[in-house]
C-alpha cells in the first residue's frame, strides 16, 4: 500500500467530503443543542458549544480546503502529501469527534460521528498510504488521543469557570489554564506530522505538549475528583500525557522518530 498515489487520490477526495459533510451537520446541530443546553439548566454548557462547535467548525471544514492540497499532491505523486493528509484527517477527527457528547448528553441525535469515523479510515489511510511503521503508528495515535483528549479539557475549563461560584482560587485557576490546555492539544497536532517527517525537534515539542496537557488537566482532574467523589472524565489527557512525556525522554524514541527521516 506504500506509496499508493491512487489510494491516496480516492482517500483525498473523500476528505474534502467529509469537512462539507461537517459544514452540514454542525450547522444543523449548533442551535437545537444550545437550546436543549439551556432546557436542560445548563447555560454554561450552552457557552461552551457555541464557542467549542465554532471552533472545530473551522477547523474541520478548512480541513477540506487541506485536502484539496494534498490532492493535489497525490496527483502529481509529491512525497509531502500523506503526511499533509494526517494532519487534515487529525483536524477532522476532533471536529466529529467532540461535537458527538453535548447533544448525546441531552438525549438529541449525534450525526458527526459519521465524520469521526471516516476521518478515521482516512487517518490509518495516510499512514498505509506513507508505509509508516507500527511503532510509528503507535506513537502518534497516543498522541491524537492526548490531541482531543486536551482539547476537550480546555472546553471543560470554560463550563467550570462559569458554575464555579463557591472557590475563587478555582475560578481563577480555570480561567489561568484554559488557554494551556488548548496550546498542549495544538502542540499535540503539530506533533503528529513532525514525526511523521521524522523531524528532530518533534521530541521537545511533545515535551512541551506534555507539560502543558499536565499543568493544566491534572489540576482540572484532582478538583473535580474531589468534587464528585468518584473518578474524574478530565483525568486520562494528563495521564496519557504523562505517559508520552517519559517515553519522549527515552533514547529509543529518538532513534525511532530519527530513522523516520531516513
Amino acid at each position: 500500500m506504500k506509496n499508493n498515489h491512487k489510494l491516496g487520490i480516492v482517500l483525498s477526495v473523500v476528505g474534502i467530503f467529509t469537512g462539507l459533510l461537517l459544514l452540514w451537520l454542525l450547522a444543523s446541530t449548533l442551535m437545537p443543542t444550545v437550546y436543549g443546553k439551556i432546557a436542560d439548566g445548563r447555560p454554561d454548557e450552552a457557552n461552551a458549544v457555541y464557542i467549542s462547535f465554532a471552533m472545530l467548525g473551522w477547523l474541520g471544514i478548512s480541513a477540506s480546503a487541506l485536502w484539496g492540497a494534498v490532492l493535489y499532491g497525490f496527483i502529481n505523486k509529491q512525497s509531502w502529501s500523506w503526511v499533509w493528509g494526517t494532519l487534515a484527517a487529525s483536524l477532522q477527527l476532533l471536529a466529529g469527534f467532540f461535537p458527538m457528547i453535548p447533544p448525546s448528553s441531552i438525549g438529541l441525535p449525534a450525526p458527526t460521528i459519521w465524520v469521526f469515523l471516516l476521518a478515521l479510515v482516512l487517518w490509518f489511510g495516510m499512514m498505509l498510504v506513507g508505509g509508516a511503521s507500527i511503532k510509528i503508528i503507535a506513537l502518534t495515535f497516543v498522541a491524537g488521543l492526548a490531541y482531543v483528549l486536551t482539547y476537550m479539557d480546555g472546553v471543560a475549563n470554560i463550563s467550570k469557570f462559569q458554575t464555579t461560584t463557591y472557590n475563587d482560587f478555582w475560578k481563577g485557576l480555570y480561567a489561568s489554564v484554559q488557554m494551556v490546555l488548548w496550546f498542549g492539544a495544538a502542540a499535540w497536532l503539530v506533533f503528529i506530522p513532525a514525526v511523521l517527517k521524522g523531524k528532530k525537534w518533534s521530541v521537545p515539542l511533545g515535551i512541551f505538549a506534555a507539560m502543558a496537557s499536565m499543568i493544566g488537566g491534572f489540576p482540572l482532574a484532582l478538583i473535580n475528583i474531589y468534587e464528585v467523589q468518584r473518578f474524574s472524565m478530565f483525568l486520562p489527557a494528563p495521564l496519557i500525557a504523562l505517559a508520552l512525556f517519559i517515553v519522549l525522554w527515552l533514547p529509543g524514541t529518538r532513534r525511532l522518530i530519527t530513522e523516520q527521516a531516513l
